[in-house]
């Protein structure tokens, strides 16, 4: 089981560790975002730092309805304490988690200032 909080924006948050496959994981603070489709999004400053190996380029659609070319890269994350090799979309906004990495969990917040989040794997 996984835990985070709701910040004063109301927005879920959780720390994910990720760094490249092979390498020590720094910890970022990801908003959850259950209208991104991916696994998960960096600003391309951390990506960068992190030295993630380039994987391929995608088109999204954002919220707006707009299209955008992704650049995505190969990450590692800890997962609800497993390794698990993702995607990462390099993006200018803070750093998201997607439905592609919440797929088999069940998610409950609680939607107030300083709400506890949580993540647990479906049995």
């Amino acid at each position: 089981m996984m835990f985070g909080v709701v910040n004063n924006n109301c927005e879920a948050i959780i720390k994910v560790a990720v760094g490249r496959i092979g390498s020590p994981k720094i910890t970022v603070d990801a908003v959850i975002d259950t209208g991104f489709t991916s696994f998960l999004s960096l600003p391309l400053a951390v990506i960068i730092d992190l030295a993630l190996p380039w994987h391929y380029r995608d088109v999204g659609t954002l919220g707006d309805g707009s299209e955008v070319v992704f650049e995505i890269y190969k990450a590692s994350v800890i997962w609800d304490g497993q390794n698990q090799i993702i995607d990462v979309a390099a993006s200018d906004a803070d750093p998201l988690v997607g439905m592609g990495l919440l797929y088999g969990f069940k998610l409950q917040i609680e939607a107030v200032e300083g709400g506890c989040v949580t993540i647990e794997a479906l049995k």
